[in-house]
């Protein structure tokens, strides 16, 4: 005859099943409390104002993670240099925990202290970049910084193996920047980092992104760039305004089904300039 359990060996059953219930749960709430905490760090750091200036317009959309407990280091930036300039980054952390978000806080961090130094491009993603690899962290960053001249339309820009950025004319031209980057910020001390100039014309637009914009299961790189420069196309030469550009395009990363995603957009409107 098959052996009956004693109500001992029920009652041990249970309570080992209550104390697995309870280690599990206990697991799930200290996971949420991280990727709250790492929501709320990637906010904070993300500035509460942007910089203005007469014809250009500024426009920033940024959705963070939405899949499980992935929490990436997405950020944007912007803020007035002291010689009166106009310096931009965006920028992603290798990682989605915790740690990517407070590194992420890092980087913001060091470029913001470096650009009292040197707003130029180049010279400060290598500044940056020797800062972070002294740190010896295991992340590294992807960054495009640029600086606006707002007295003369030229824009100076860099990039450290952040994905490239689209941009569109009011006379029907786009494409893909095609300028030299250098490596990722944290990685290789003593990198260097080319620097293109632009001098930017009315109804012109720059759209920055982090790849979470333009890449994931649902779409490659080179599609989802080629979809952000069609949008970009189509509001410089209807005149549309950058938040209403900026909004288009944080609406198609909904489809890439992406981790963050992050749009900084810079518009220039000639006529909004003071005679």
């Amino acid at each position: 005859m098959p052996r009956m359990r004693s109500v001992d060996d029920g009652d041990e059953l249970l309570a080992r099943l209550r104390s697995l219930t309870a280690q599990a749960r206990e697991r799930a709430e200290l996971q949420r409390s991280q990727v709250e905490l790492a929501i709320e760090l990637q906010r904070g750091m993300l500035p509460r104002d942007l910089p203005a200036a007469p014809g250009f317009r500024l426009a920033v959309r940024y959705a963070p993670a939405c899949h499980g407990l992935n929490v990436g280091g997405d950020w944007y930036d912007a803020f007035t240099l002291p010689d009166g300039r106009i310096a931009l980054s965006i920028g992603d952390v290798q990682g989605h925990n915790i740690e990517a978000a407070a590194f992420m806080g890092q980087v913001r961090a060091g470029l913001r202290a470096l650009a009292s130094v040197t707003g130029e491009p180049g010279e400060l993603l290598a500044r940056t970049n020797d800062l972070l690899v002294s740190l010896g962290s295991d992340l590294f960053a992807t960054c495009t910084f640029l600086r606006l001249d707002p007295s003369c339309g030229v824009l100076e820009s860099a990039r450290a193996g952040h994905v490239p950025y689209g941009w569109a004319t009011a006379d029907g031209r786009s494409g893909i920047a095609e300028d030299e980057g250098g490596p990722p910020l944290g990685i290789q001390q003593g990198a260097r980092y080319p620097v293109s100039r632009y001098r930017l014309t009315t109804g012109e637009v720059f759209v920055l992104l982090t790849d979470g914009v333009v890449e994931g299961p649902a779409l490659d790189v080179e599609d989802g760039l080629g979809q952000v420069v069609r949008l970009a196309g189509i509001a410089a030469v209807a005149g549309l305004d950058a938040t209403s550009l900026a909004a288009a395009v944080i609406k198609g990363a909904e489809r890439v089904g992406h981790d963050d995603a992050a749009v900084l957009v810079l518009g220039y409107d000639e006529h909004g300039r003071q005679p």
